[in-house]
This record gives C-alpha cells, structure tokens and sequence, in this order.
C-alpha cells in the first residue's frame, strides 16, 4: 500500500491510543460501577462521603413550614402557591442558626421580575398578569399594597 494510506490511519491510531491512555490516567477507576455493574450517570461510590459533607444551601417549603406556618398556609392558598419560598428570600443555608443569612427583600425588582407586562402572550410567562413598572407606582415598594404570599389578600401591616 501506499504511504497516503498508511499516514492517515497511523494518525487514527495514535489518536486512539492517546485517547485510551488520558482516559486510564484520568477517569477514576470506580467510574460507571455500580452494585449491579456499569451504570450510567455521574455517579461514584469512591466520593458519596464528599457528597455527604457538602452543606445543603437550598431547603424545601417543608423546611421553612416548621416554623413559619402562618406564611406556608397563605402561600398553599395563592396564585404564587408553586414559587418555592427561597426564590423571593434567597438560599436557607445556616437558618435559623445565623437568621441575618436569609434576606426578606421588599424591592420591586424582586416582584417587576415575573410580573412586568409583556407585550407578547407567546408563553406561560405571558398569562401572569403584570403591570408597566414605570406607571404602576414606581416610587413604592409592591409590599406595601400587595401582600406576596397572598396577593389575594390584602397587604398584613
């Protein structure tokens, strides 16, 4: 055979040999192997104790029901009922052991996000209903007319 044959396939080779050697020295060797033999996914039994230590930084309604549930109930009853109580407050990591670690923000940025008038219809986000930011009020904070657990109900002073 001629050498323009024998070059490209040398070349193949050797990239397949490279890959193979990367993969052994890099891929730890417990990768894909589960109780059952190879399994798919990310994970490793060699690393479930570094999982483990891993600090939650996110918890569930349930998590903030134990405490404030006043709050869990009014949210259950309202149009915001799906919108977990950490994307207004932020992650509960380390409450209630250091309670200036989760923020009660009253900004209108935080509710102009969702609701702010879109002018297409085109989506899910365009059936909540919104106002124009720059008309509706735009010197008050929405907390001070609008209750945001309930925005049913009026706001709780």
């Amino acid at each position: 055979m001629k050498s323009h044959v024998w070059r490209p396939l040398y070349i193949v080779l050797g990239v397949i040999v490279l890959v193979m050697l990367a993969k052994a020295i890099l891929v730890p060797k417990d990768f894909g192997i589960g109780e059952r033999g190879y399994m798919y996914g990310w994970h490793r039994k060699g690393n479930e104790a570094d999982w483990k230590a891993v600090k939650v930084k996110y918890k569930t309604m349930d998590y903030c029901k134990e405490c404030h549930q006043d709050k869990y109930d009014d949210l259950r009853q309202s149009p915001h009922a799906a919108i977990q109580c950490e994307n207004c407050h932020g992650p509960a990591l380390d409450h209630p052991d250091d309670p200036p670690t989760l923020t009660i923000d009253r900004h209108r940025d935080l509710c102009i996000r969702c609701h702010a008038r879109l002018p297409y219809n085109g989506s899910g986000r365009g059936a909540i209903r919104g106002i124009t930011p720059e008309t509706h009020h735009p010197e008050a904070e929405c907390v001070l007319c609008h209750y945001p657990h309930n925005p049913k109900l009026e706001a709780k002073r």
